[in-house]
């Protein structure tokens, strides 16, 4: 039997058990629904705090947390997003390393400014309708949707639909597949 750590993909069953579990674990010991985004609000407020304490007063976001903001435990998950996927993709022989994929490169050219200028410019769109939205993948796609909330199971099919259709834009019907 091939080790785990170094399959190149995994049981969509036993990863799905896995992220449930570690979402009820989360709702049990931080009492807050598992979500990503969140980290990056509560950063930007800390921000504002330091570099603006007057604007702190009119910021809602900050008086409803009567201006306690920590920097916690929702670091560990975007840390933990970004050294898990990368560690994975070392342990199971799967990294690319080229910094412009392929299709990338037929549809918009081989620079590499410009596809980092393109990965940031779609993750800031991505950040701001994860906030608009009042919760990212995680936060409606795993965790609403453990809760039946209502609100998630609008979000996921129109931020898949959204996926198809954004991809469809950039890539034509290339981005179909």
């Amino acid at each position: 039997m091939e080790n785990a750590i170094r399959m190149k993909s995994w049981s969509p069953y036993a990863v799905g058990a896995g992220i449930g579990a570690l979402s009820w674990l989360t709702f049990a010991t931080a009492k807050k629904p598992l979500g990503i985004t969140s980290a990056f609000e509560t950063a930007a407020a800390k921000i504002e705090q330091a570099w603006a304490p007057r604007l702190t007063r009119v910021n809602e976001y900050i008086k409803e947390r009567d201006g306690a903001l920590a920097i916690d435990w929702e670091w560990a998950l975007v840390a933990g997003v970004f050294l898990g996927s990368y560690a994975s993709s070392r342990l199971s022989g799967d990294r690319r390393h080229s910094a412009v994929p392929a299709r990338w490169a037929g549809r918009f050219g081989e620079s590499v400014l410009k596809r980092f200028a393109g990965a940031a410019a779609g993750g800031a769109l991505m950040m701001f309708g994860a906030r608009m939205a009042k919760g990212c993948t995680s936060g409606h796609g795993i965790s609403g949707a453990l809760q039946l909330a209502l609100s998630s199971f609008t979000f996921s099919p129109l931020m898949f639909a959204s996926a198809v259709a954004t991809a469809r834009a950039l890539f034509g019907e290339e981005g179909a597949r």
